[in-house]
């Protein structure tokens, strides 16, 4: 899943969430390298790895004009009439070059290469994006963010949702009594799962490799168990027969598309876990395991269901003998909730991206390890996902159902992706634009097919997506265009700082001890928390520091380039701290390395003077009314600057100021 989590030996990582110590650098040692594709795969390939669950049966249905039941795997399938076999083999073609292509040359071959000190993900190619555009001309490049970031959310929703409900439903074939209660079974886990959160992921994680290395290996054993039951399989290796399919039944080609590309759902994690474990583990793991796993599983399948039909109602479970059918389920169960958990982490590293990159206002941030600082925890997301997820489960009741709302979030965030890698190799890479399109071209136009093709199930279960999305860009696009206007009109009535240092060389106030730390947004100007406490209390501390926290464009800062500091007189400082959009702020830290440069910093003397706006909806604002409302909405829910900086609440002085908008 494209979890944008997007790493510096100072500051580890989400890969490190999953307790994985190693850098993601080159230089490792065969043990290191081997633990990081072992981590890859429990991580990079959770979602991938459990598509065999439903995409051959779902595609096949699509191919063949068949028709479930109602009620997903297990189900009753009404066949129109027997499966044509040059429909099974065009299916199984198109579904093993799609791997190649869309996964192997895509992401694997190309997209690894582009990276950001190593990082990867939809919000690195932003960044990389606008680096290369300059941010004069990155509106669209920021709006791209938007709809990938908010794209990739919607499949976060799904994704648990699908999986497990896909996993759950293998129960049917153990006994009909699972029947009426498989989406209970498969809401309890997801409310476990949720609730879980909270106490870190790297624990259970250290299990998620080896559990995923024997599900692949199982994958591949039920795939060659099957496969002799008609060897005939083996001619989907020619793409001619997946063209041939769409020439034979072109009226079915875009259902068959929007089914395919269930198959490649979870390519892009590929590109956003790089910064986890490295280019060469992460393709090492699809190379060596995961593609050749997949691409016999799903052989096996299509073998199986040519000899015989029936077993298209749930062709993996129908892989195992009667008697492992139940281990089996429990087997795709973990794998699932481990393609979950992934994509959950996913969220929470990509919402944290998206509020350094000032596209999301401030929320609560956990670490919830002493020692890696991936391991993050954000309890509104929680919470919105759980609501979501369960919602979806409950509403569509079926994997089959929702596999409908699958492909639009899925491609349309590749689709992203592509536009974004295009901007990048043009001007990035200075490949000049016709070597540009010429590389982006053919996978942009396999994208838009895959999106159009799932733009027909809109109104079947698409529109989930797209709603979500849509909302999140207006959520976002409120964000950064009230913060704008905000900016813009408090700098109106700001003072310049030097002039008003100046001021104050010439009539000082009353001096007391210590030193007083002012947060601004803009260093040029005096903060808005000075303004006030000269005005009211009318005193200034013997040494004053006024600090803007920034974020920089790249994932991680070195700690010898995190703080700048300059001198404007004796008793003024002005010091810029500087964190990748990866990096959680902690200015007591970040003060604490001024010392190495002579400059004194004691705690407990100091008090940091925060300004809190209290802001009204003006109808001149620039933004329509609900809009105002809604950024006013968001700036009460973002969570408090005291605690997102990470300062101790005794030390914190906050002077509150009324602004419209």
């Amino acid at each position: 899943m494209g979890h944008d989590q997007q790493h510096s030996p100072a500051a580890k990582p989400d890969g490190d969430r999953f307790g994985l110590d190693e850098p993601a650098g080159n230089g490792h040692s065969t043990q290191s390298y081997a633990a990081l594709a072992l981590g890859a795969l429990g991580v990079v390939y959770g979602d991938i790895g459990t598509s065999p669950l439903y995409a051959l049966r779902e595609t096949i249905l699509a191919a063949t004009g068949a028709a479930s039941g109602g009620h997903g795997g297990g189900a009753e399938v009404v066949l129109s009439g027997p499966l044509p076999r040059a429909a099974v083999i065009g299916v199984l073609s198109l579904i093993l070059w799609s791997l190649v292509v869309v996964v192997t040359l895509k992401y694997v071959v190309l997209l690894l290469r582009a990276d950001n000190n190593g990082e990867g993900g939809t919000l690195t190619l932003v960044a990389l994006a606008q680096r290369a555009l300059g941010r004069t001309r990155g509106g669209i490049v920021l709006f791209l963010g938007m709809a990938g970031a908010a794209l990739f959310y919607g499949d976060a929703v799904i994704t648990p949702a699908i999986s497990v409900l896909s996993a759950v439903e293998g129960l049917k074939l153990v006994t009909p009594l699972f029947d009426d209660y498989v989406i209970t079974i498969a809401s309890v886990i997801l409310i476990a799962l949720f609730l879980v959160q909270s106490r870190g992921t790297g624990k259970v994680a250290n299990f998620f490799g080896p559990i995923m290395t024997i599900w692949f290996l199982t994958l591949a054993g039920l795939g060659i168990y099957h496969i002799a039951d008609d060897l005939g399989v083996f001619a989907s290796i020619n793409p001619y027969y997946g063209v041939r399919f769409f020439f034979d039944h072109p009226g079915l080609s875009l259902a068959v598309l929007g089914s395919v590309c269930l198959a490649v759902t979870g390519a892009e994690a590929l590109y956003a876990d790089m910064g986890h474990f490295g280019r060469g583990p992460i393709r090492s793991a699809w190379i060596f395991l995961v593609f050749p796993a997949l691409w016999l599983n799903y052989l096996g399948q299509g073998a199986l269901i040519l000899a015989d039909p029936t077993a298209i109602d749930n062709p993996f479970y129908k892989l195992a003998p009667p008697a492992l059918i139940l281990p089996l389920v429990i087997m795709a169960t973990l794998a699932t909730i481990i393609a979950s958990q992934a994509v959950i982490t996913g969220a929470y590293s990509l919402t944290r991206q998206a509020i350094q990159l000032g596209l999301l206002p401030r929320l609560e941030v956990r670490h919830t390890s002493e020692h890696t600082s991936g391991q993050i925890y954000i309890p509104r997301i929680n919470v919105l996902l759980l609501f979501t997820v369960l919602l979806l489960v409950w509403t569509f009741k079926t994997s089959s159902n929702l596999s409908h709302a699958y492909g639009i979030s899925v491609f349309g965030a590749m689709l992203v992706d592509s536009l974004l890698a295009f901007i990048v190799i043009w001007k990035g890479w200075r490949w000049g634009m016709a070597a540009a399109a010429a590389v982006i071209l053919p996978f942009l136009i396999i994208d838009v097919a895959f999106f159009s093709a799932n733009l027909l199930k809109l109104f079947s279960g698409g529109y989930v997506p797209v709603l979500f999305a849509f909302a999140l860009i207006v959520l976002m696009w409120t964000w950064v265009r009230g913060t704008k206007i905000l900016f813009d009109k408090t700098r109106k009535t700001d003072v310049p700082l030097l002039e008003l240092v100046g001021m104050l060389t010439k009539s000082p106030p009353y001096r007391v001890k210590g030193m007083a730390v002012f947060l601004t947004s803009d260093p040029e100007t005096a903060p808005a928390s000075l303004l006030h406490n000269l005005k009211h209390n009318k005193v200034l501390h013997e040494r004053n520091v006024i600090l803007t926290v920034r974020s920089a464009d790249t994932p991680r800062v070195a700690e010898s380039e995190r703080v700048r500091l300059s001198r404007i007189t004796d008793d003024f400082w002005r010091v810029e701290m500087v964190y990748g959009y990866m990096e959680s702020p902690n200015v007591p830290k970040g003060l604490a390395i001024l010392r190495k440069q002579g400059f004194k910093f004691d705690i407990m003397s100091t008090s940091f003077f925060l300004s809190r706006r209290s802001i009204k909806p003006s109808p001149q604002s620039g933004m329509p009314i609900w809009q105002d409302n809604l950024y006013i909405g968001l700036t009460k829910s973002a969570t408090d600057a005291t605690n997102f900086f990470q300062i101790p609440t005794g030390r914190v002085v906050e002077v509150g100021t009324q602004v419209t908008v």
